[in-house]
């Protein structure tokens, strides 16, 4: 026989009402009669119809995430696994479904969040990342709907958005690098296209300089963040006349791929080129020799991304955010690839 609504709310002493406010994670419910309803909702092995559910209250619990890329190396990179895994605990505690989806291109991702936005298969969409101009932002600001960016943008001002400042972060792991005694610094650095790398340029600019030392733009490679970059960026940096003895790099990954092309050349780190980078995934401290990462707190970017998603299709209109921009705290977790030798650097 069919469990219903009106069984269960019979036997938990309730109107159907409430338990259609249970089951849709309405706030206006006391926690006590949440957790009853839900327990005999258990019990009885109530499942609620999804499709009904979406007609009444306008929304699927649904959410997209949106890849920056169509590549199966992205997920070998654990900084978008451990994103994806934040974004995924918070939809799961607010009962939210995740879909995953990407394009080649900008007009791929376009159609891409457009057919699941206006078919209602989804009711929001979280970025990983923005470019100087961004057409699916566009899109989605045009046409009201709910989205979050992990990252920042310069265009697009007011959007809702969670982030580290990564001008800090940079600033920071520059002057890390520049307190050990290092005056030829360089940065492998990611899309030039992308806020986040230009944001990460900024704040190692501004350490050079404040320190006084010498500005360098031809220490700065900018292309892809994957380890075959950081393989490649080794053999321009390790030929040059005058050549750094440190660098600062994007994102682990890269920065795996600067350590085996030094290996390679038969380099070693820290003694010929002292290595920072950021992301912290857990492999930075498996690696032969542990990496010197600043760790921007990647699951709880992901965590609060979702969090602030749901409320913002949960409450369309309402001012619950009260900031349109979350920042979450960085630190610089120092290891033995930027501890160089302290005289004749």
């Amino acid at each position: 026989m069919q469990v219903t609504m009106k069984k269960v709310a019979r036997r938990a002493g309730v109107s159907s009402s409430t338990v259609s406010r249970v089951v849709s994670g309405h706030p206006n419910v006391r926690e006590e009669t949440s957790r009853k309803v839900k327990k005999i909702m258990d019990e009885m092995k109530y499942t609620p119809n999804m499709i009904a559910k979406s007609l009444v209250s306008k929304i699927t619990s649904s959410m997209c995430i949106l890849l920056p890329m169509q590549d199966e190396k992205l997920f070998s990179n654990l900084f978008y696994m451990e994103l994806i895994r934040g974004i995924a605990t918070q939809a799961n505690l607010s009962g939210f479904d995740i879909l995953i989806s990407s394009g080649a291109n900008e007009n791929e991702e376009v159609e891409t969040v457009s057919r699941l936005l206006k078919g209602r298969h989804v009711d929001g969409v979280i970025l990983f990342s923005s470019g100087k101009e961004d057409a699916v932002i566009d899109f989605l600001k045009i046409n009201g709907y709910p989205f979050v960016l992990i990252g920042r943008s310069d265009k697009y001002n007011g959007i809702l958005s969670v982030d580290t400042n990564n001008v800090t972060a940079a600033y920071d792991a520059t002057n890390h690098l520049i307190s050990r005694g290092h005056k030829r610094i360089g940065f492998v650095s990611g899309p030039s296209n992308l806020t986040i790398s230009c944001d990460r340029l900024k704040g190692y600019r501004k350490a050079i300089l404040d320190n006084g030392l010498e500005w360098h733009p031809e220490w700065i490679l900018d292309g892809e963040v994957i380890q075959d970059r950081g393989y490649q960026a080794m053999s321009f940096f390790m030929n040059l006349p005058e050549r750094p003895t440190a660098i600062l790099v994007v994102d682990d990954m890269v920065a795996f791929g600067v350590i085996s092309g030094l290996n390679k050349l038969k380099y070693k780190v820290p003694d010929d080129l002292a290595v920072v980078t950021f992301n912290n995934t857990p492999l930075t401290e498996l690696s032969n020799p542990p990496i010197s990462s600043i760790d921007i707190g990647i699951y709880q970017l992901g965590f609060t991304a979702s969090q602030v998603l749901i409320k913002s299709i949960q409450h369309p209109g309402n001012d619950t955010q009260h900031t349109n921009r979350f920042i979450i705290e960085h630190q610089l977790i120092v290891r033995e690839s930027s501890i160089p030798k302290l005289l004749g650097v």
